[in-house]
């Protein structure tokens, strides 16, 4: 489909939902380059961005640009939560500060649209689903592909049978990263604000720039990537928490990083099956029509998905296997986003459950936060689903 002509159909159904005069006031917070990006993507569904809050000065004016005429400047995301002109939040900060702010925010009334992953660690993901149903507001995990189309008609390719039984999940994404551009500050920047929970140390224009590297505040495209494909093979494998997780990676190839940008992810799920992913990011640049793929294993047949494909490839004994169905939309990932952003603001007029709630989102977050720890410390990781723990 054409993006404006998608763009149009999905402002019109945003309208009718919302009513032509009631538009939903989302606060942004986090102005870096994924909260704009979505800011855009909101704005284009006829939601009117009407604060913005960042702790770093020249993220907060370009978020300002980027949001509705006239909306408010804050430095502080508490006091944006106090502004009862506000409907909903995007939480589009580092991974660490993604619970708290979540926590807080549905605690001052507001729906929140919360960034992948849900939270940096497994207290943290419980805190936020106790949070959100005890105060009832809906909250979303961005994790778009599942209300992109042709994931969730993927969905029903797996949940017929097609493949017979599933005991293996194999997936990877591939790609390149680069060394670590000289950063300068060019602004004011809150330095005590942005480190919240983490652990303080001096000011660190490198570490403040590369967050996604430390394990303090992230777990790399580790994590990143992971929490797109994990959470498609929980969602596709009906599958919850884990038995047990491991985690091997190789000595990061950017010094100055901490997290490998080559590792493998194993975990046993109480479903009977294993799923593994590999995050390859010192190979060769692929396009994003062919940079990850998620093979669910059968008995009867291998069920391939992509980025913006599938097939279904039955046992067969042909030097070339041939797909029984296939399901190729090149292009169509850029529209996953907005759809995941229109099911929230369906749900926050309408009140239902969004397509990523945060049970879901945790069901991953733990898989994530064990493998994080898993690699740390260079053994398997148990789950104890009893006690809500995980055991040596």
């Amino acid at each position: 489909m054409n993006r404006r002509l998608f763009l149009t159909s999905t402002a019109l159904s945003a309208s009718r939902i919302m009513g032509a005069n009631d538009r939903v006031n989302v606060g942004l917070i986090g102005a870096g380059g994924r909260g704009r990006y979505l800011t855009g993507d909101f704005k284009e569904l006829g939601a009117n961005v009407n604060a913005v809050c960042d702790i770093y000065e020249p993220n907060l004016q370009e978020g300002l640009k980027v949001a509705s005429t006239g909306a408010k400047s804050f430095d502080n995301y508490k006091r944006l939560l106090d502004d009862k002109g506000v409907d909903a939040v995007i939480v589009a900060t580092p991974d660490h500060w993604h619970a708290q702010m979540t926590i807080d925010a549905v605690h001052a009334g507001k729906d929140v649209y919360v960034e992948k992953p849900m939270a940096h660690t497994i207290d943290e993901g419980f805190r936020m689903i106790d949070a959100t149903r005890k105060t009832k507001r809906i909250v979303q995990v961005g994790t778009q592909r599942r209300s992109s189309e042709l994931f969730m008609a993927g969905k029903k390719v797996i949940d017929s049978g097609v493949c017979g039984e599933v005991r293996l999940v194999n997936s990877w994404w591939y790609n390149n990263t680069s060394k670590p551009r000289p950063f300068e500050l060019k602004g004011k920047l809150d330095w005590n604000q942005w480190l919240g929970s983490a652990p303080k140390r001096a000011l660190d224009p490198m570490r403040f720039r590369n967050w996604y590297w430390f394990f303090d505040y992230s777990g790399g495209l580790l994590v990143g990537q992971a929490a797109h494909v994990v959470d498609a093979i929980l969602w596709y494998m009906n599958s919850k928490y884990p038995i047990k997780v491991t985690c091997t990676g190789g000595k990061p190839q950017i010094s100055e990083f901490e997290v490998p940008e080559t590792a493998t992810i194993t975990w046993e799920a109480p479903e009977n099956y294993f799923g593994v992913f590999t995050l390859g990011y010192k190979a060769m640049r692929y396009a994003l029509y062919n940079d990850q793929k998620k093979e669910f294993h059968g008995d009867k047949a291998r069920f391939d998905v992509g980025r913006e494909w599938w097939m279904v490839y039955p046992e067969s004994n042909a030097l070339e296997m041939k797909p029984s169905q296939e399901n190729k939309q090149p292009g169509s990932f850029k529209f996953a986003g907005i759809s995941h952003i229109r099911n929230f603001l369906e749900c926050v007029r309408s009140r239902k459950e969004p397509n990523a709630p945060v049970e879901a989102g945790q069901a991953t977050n733990i898989v994530l936060c064990m493998a994080m720890d898993s690699l740390r410390q260079g053994r398997t990781l148990k789950w104890n689903n009893a006690t809500r723990k995980v055991e040596v």
